[in-house]
């Protein structure tokens, strides 16, 4: 039985669903670049996410890939899964390591079909998540890739608890769709405004309100919808 819970989906369920979702759960560590489901296939478990953060990535024809959803300890990436047989050309991997809650993805559907409490709190992690992905698709369209750079530190920054991440500029452009060289622009911009420091793959928050005046219209859109998800 898993102990200590930081995942808030789970914090949120009335005591006796906690109970017994907290009795099939057990914890397991999760290493930078851990796979949590591949593409074109259904996931053998949930990952409640205690700590570090996943990402969601969609792998296209010509190589590239792109983030359309990360996950800290708000919830877990495989929530799309729930809702039918039908895979996609996603993939989610741990992109900063930390640990998680880790249940059979068949047990799991059961206890989502038959507990309501469980179920309106996922249904709610699922809309959360529709609305992130839309809101970036915005974002990645409309926005300069400095305001998109600073945006998504700032997420990051949210879901880890935490100024420091640890991410490579290759990270750091498959998230939000842009060239290496382009980051490096855009992250060396930042940096001499003050707003980060970056070396050696480790990215600092040094002066979060500026940063998140650099950041475009879209954070606190996103940060509003994180912090009203199970209110």
């Amino acid at each position: 039985m898993a102990q200590n819970v930081t995942n808030r989906l789970i914090e949120c369920l009335p005591p006796d669903d906690r109970a017994r979702l907290m009795s099939q759960l057990y914890p397991v560590p999760l290493p930078v670049r851990t796979p949590l489901f591949h593409v074109g296939e259904q996931p053998r478990y949930v990952h409640f996410i205690t700590s570090g953060m996943a990402s969601v990535v969609i792998a296209l024809p010509g190589g590239d890939a792109v983030e359309v959803g990360i996950t800290g300890s708000e919830g877990f990436p495989e929530t799309s899964h729930l809702l039918g047989p039908q895979t996609t050309d996603s993939r989610s991997f741990m992109q900063m390591s930390g640990t998680g809650l880790r249940m059979d993805a068949k047990r799991f559907r059961e206890e989502f079909e038959n507990r309501a409490p469980l179920r309106q709190a996922v249904l709610r992690l699922v809309q959360y998540q529709s609305f992130i992905t839309a809101q970036l698709a915005a974002c990645n369209r409309l926005h300069d890739v400095e305001q998109r750079l600073a945006r998504w530190l700032l997420m990051v920054s949210d879901r880890v608890g935490s100024p420091q991440m640890q991410l490579t500029q290759e990270f750091l452009g498959e998230m939000i769709g842009a060239r290496r060289a382009t980051i490096t622009v855009a992250a060396g911009i930042l940096q001499k405004a003050g707003y980060i420091e970056y070396r050696r793959g480790l990215v600092t928050i040094k002066n979060r309100p500026s940063l998140e005046s650099a950041a475009c219209e879209c954070y606190p859109i996103t940060r509003k919808l994180l912090d009203d998800l199970y209110n």
